[in-house]
């Protein structure tokens, strides 16, 4: 007699992808209910502020840095904490959920190192441009620079497959070009601060990087590109 497996209609996540989604929710988690007076007691209602203090990214701690050629481990830090921390709940359950699709996807791809490589450095590389291109005082938080670069590695791998099938492969710039205008029409109605420069750069950055992550993705690109 023979065993029978039935398959799950669902596929498991890489564990690193779980591994950072926890690092991104865990925290909210924390703020939320210590805003809401449930755990922590008073002081846990000035927990978000402190952490954002603590980790988040700062154009003028940046800009003194480079000034004084002193690069603190307590500020170099904040290039890969400040995107566990975030403004919002609504904002971190939509980074979260970029997280898990985009991760997912990437990873089964390119490999779990990869989409740390991606993650981590599109968020190091958002927060430099950041820094370097506005003389902006409000500080940088919140993890979207970096799943903004998981969509680059997203939009890299559609661009060769649709490239492979001779469809248009402008088609793969629909993700990030839908997110970029629903930026642009909510800062029309609601004032928003400069954080989209961090996250256009995240995404150049995840694009950039999956040509040499992506196995043979150079190559490959080569070779469509001359196709064209």
């Amino acid at each position: 007699m023979s065993e029978h497996h039935d398959p799950s209609p669902v596929n498991p996540l890489p564990p690193v992808v779980v591994l950072l989604f926890l690092a991104v929710v865990l925290p909210e988690a924390a703020f939320s209910l210590g805003a809401r007076g449930w755990v922590g007691g008073p002081d846990a209602i000035g927990w978000r502020l402190a952490a954002v203090q603590q980790y988040g990214f700062s154009s003028d701690i940046f800009d003194w840095m480079l000034q004084n050629n002193r690069w603190l481990p307590e500020h170099l830090v904040r290039f890969v904490t400040y995107p566990f921390v975030h403004v919002a709940f609504t904002s971190t359950l939509f980074a979260a959920v970029i997280l898990l699709a985009m991760g997912k996807l990437v990873s089964e791809v390119m490999g779990q190192i990869a989409l740390l490589v991606i993650f981590f450095g599109a968020g190091i590389f958002g927060a430099m441009i950041y820094a370097l291109l506005l003389n902006d005082p409000i500080w940088l938080y919140g993890a979207f620079p970096n799943v903004y670069g998981l969509i680059g590695g997203y939009t890299f791998v559609l661009w060769q497959k649709l490239g492979a099938t001779g469809q248009q492969q402008l088609r793969a710039f629909s993700l990030i070009a839908m997110l970029m205008g629903l930026q642009l029409v909510w800062g029309i109605f609601v004032e928003t601060d400069n954080g989209w420069v961090a996250d256009l750069a995240g995404f150049a950055f995840g694009l950039g990087a999956s040509v040499v992550l992506v196995p043979g993705g150079w190559a490959q690109m080569i070779a469509l590109m001359r196709r064209d």
